[in-house]
């Protein structure tokens, strides 16, 4: 950037503009409600008179699994490549983990951008073949959201979009913004009409009223306002942007993908399976603190921050990535093994067999099973097909929720000692229902083991978590957790043992490698919102979902 970065999110007093840009300043509160007013700021919902009458169809709170992190989101983006709507909505298939609760994709053809959103999940969205071809265009970002601020209503659906004066802007965005509301209160303040509910908003109308004439300069004034984690993928008329904070927490991948047509093109995503899926190379992680920006030139990338100390999300490797990604150098498959490799080294029990809470405790009880000699077995069985249209009219309905997603395989459970292995306890419903299901088919004795921390801290930075009250850890000891789901023994791998699996000698308190505030409770990003006794409600309004 060619000037000073405005200190402070609204300040009211114009910042030092650039030379060639200091005609601009004249007009800045001119464009700044020009920017704000509803022609110069919209939401993108070209098809919400459609998608309004399924939505609640669409989107039905599935059986609570109260036992696990909620994934956070997930990212995805292309430059120069044919039918660019498909191969996003084929990237946003294999992302899908990351996000179910709705999921979009915007376009851009080299005169006009493209919309198509939705509740629900990606193939609910765009497996019409008409769907596809009204999103024209070699350019795209996509977006699977798990709502960790705002409702799941159609307007806080991402990619987010708005018109301004150098052109259209949509952004997609994973994490979130720990100033998120001190910052809403003060864009209020001066006249913006937010349209959403969700904090990624703040982005669009911080780059809205910057003083800077070029995309990209603008978003880098805006990430310079922004307390907080995050990746995000932007798309311009004139260039496709990726980019993470100082700290690394989020993930964001760079990927090549080589066209039938000649020159190849560029993906960005949250993962690497997302690149398998559409036959894409890996060319590396997009470094914390960087923005990459992508146009008919190639790439280039800026580093606009000091260099600090990297905090990928430990939680990355335990849970929210798919198995079959690499993070930040490390195959998520392998470090779960690891993970319950060091977990069997330090609370083995005597038992019979190895059990593994489906899908996200498999590899971790594989690596239990080698390291103790005990067999593997699959003794819950996972229903794959569960939709998210479970309706729970009653409390005895509620309760057998969980049945819908697994059942016990009572011929390996039956006389047996059992170690369960799952990734994480949060409030401990669903870990108790499972320990009675396979009390109920005749085990003799049922442990579990829990392949990271005990989680007595909320996640701040993306991951939807309860309130810290309600996590189970933070109010009960091991042994009494062990009383509170009815097993006959609980253990939780320690936080040395976890870094251990991932290649380091232990946690150094003075350096931890990975952010692990949900095990430890040191935030590595100030909390600024938390400290704010003013009404943190973004919207007033209330809609029906």
């Amino acid at each position: 950037m060619t000037a000073p970065v405005p200190a402070g999110p609204c300040a009211s007093a114009a910042p030092s503009a650039p030379a060639d840009d200091q005609s601009r300043a004249a007009a800045a509160d001119e464009h700044f409600r020009a920017a704000a007013a509803d022609e110069h700021f919209r939401a993108a919902t070209a098809d919400e008179h459609f998608r309004a009458a399924t939505a609640d169809e669409h989107f039905r709170a599935a059986a609570a699994d109260d036992d696990h992190f909620h994934d956070e989101c997930g990212v995805f983006g292309v430059w120069n490549t044919p039918d660019a709507a498909a191969v996003t909505a084929l990237g946003l298939h294999a992302l899908q983990h990351r996000g179910q609760e709705s999921t979009g994709i915007v376009t851009f053809d080299g005169a006009r951008f493209h919309s198509h959103k939705g509740l629900g999940l990606v193939g609910d969205n765009f497996s019409n073949a008409r769907v596809i071809a009204s999103l024209p265009g070699r350019i795209a970002i996509g977006h699977n959201r798990y709502a960790t601020t705002g409702e799941t209503i159609l307007r806080n659906v991402q990619p987010l979009y708005a018109d301004f004066e150098f052109g259209g802007f949509a952004v997609a965005h994973n994490g979130n913004i720990t100033n998120a509301h001190l910052l809403h209160r003060a864009l209020v303040r001066r006249g913006c009409l937010f349209q959403s509910t969700t904090d990624s908003e703040v982005f669009v109308h911080l780059i809205a009223i910057s003083l800077y004439s070029t995309v990209v300069d603008r978003l880098i004034d805006a990430l310079k306002q922004v307390v907080g984690a995050y990746s995000l993928v932007a798309l311009s008329n004139e260039a496709l942007m990726g980019c993470r904070d100082p700290l690394g927490v989020r993930p964001l991948i760079l990927g090549r993908i080589h066209g039938s047509e000649g020159a190849g093109g560029w993906v960005l995503a949250s993962e690497s399976c997302a690149l398998d899926i559409v036959g894409a190379d890996f060319v590396r992680d997009v470094e914390p603190g960087e923005i990459v920006v992508i146009n008919d030139q190639g790439v280039r990338s800026i580093k606009p921050f000091s260099r600090v100390a990297e905090r990928f999300c430990v939680f990355e490797y335990i849970y929210f990535a798919r198995p079959d990604s690499v993070m930040e150098g490390t195959p998520v498959y392998a470090a779960r093994k690891r993970i319950g490799t060091e977990l069997a080294r330090e609370s083995a029990v005597p038992a019979d067999v190895i059990v593994p809470v489906p899908d996200s405790g498999v590899p971790a009880a594989m690596g239990y099973s080698a390291e103790s000699g005990i067999p593997f077995e699959l003794g819950i069985i996972r229903n794959h097909y569960v939709g998210r249209t479970f309706i729970e009219p009653t409390d005895h309905i509620r309760n057998l929720g969980v049945k819908l997603k697994h059942s016990a395989n009572r011929a390996i459970l039956a006389g047996q000692r059992v170690v369960l292995v799952d990734d994480s306890i949060v409030r401990g419903t669903t870990s108790r229902k499972i320990v009675e299901m396979v009390r109920a088919a005749g085990a003799r004795e049922v442990h579990m083991r829990i392949s990271s921390p005990p989680t007595t801290h909320s996640c701040f930075y993306g991951i939807d978590t309860p309130e810290r009250s309600k996590l189970l850890a933070a109010r009960f000891s091991v042994e009494e957790m062990a009383r509170q789901i009815g097993a006959d023994s609980l253990a939780f791998v320690s936080i040395d043992g976890l870094y251990r699996a991932l290649g380091k000698p232990g946690r150094d308190a003075d350096a931890p490698h990975y952010c692990d505030a949900c095990f430890t409770g040191d935030y590595p990003i100030a909390l600024p919102d938390q400290g704010d006794n003013a009404d943190r409600q973004l919207s007033l309004l209330s809609e029906e979902r």
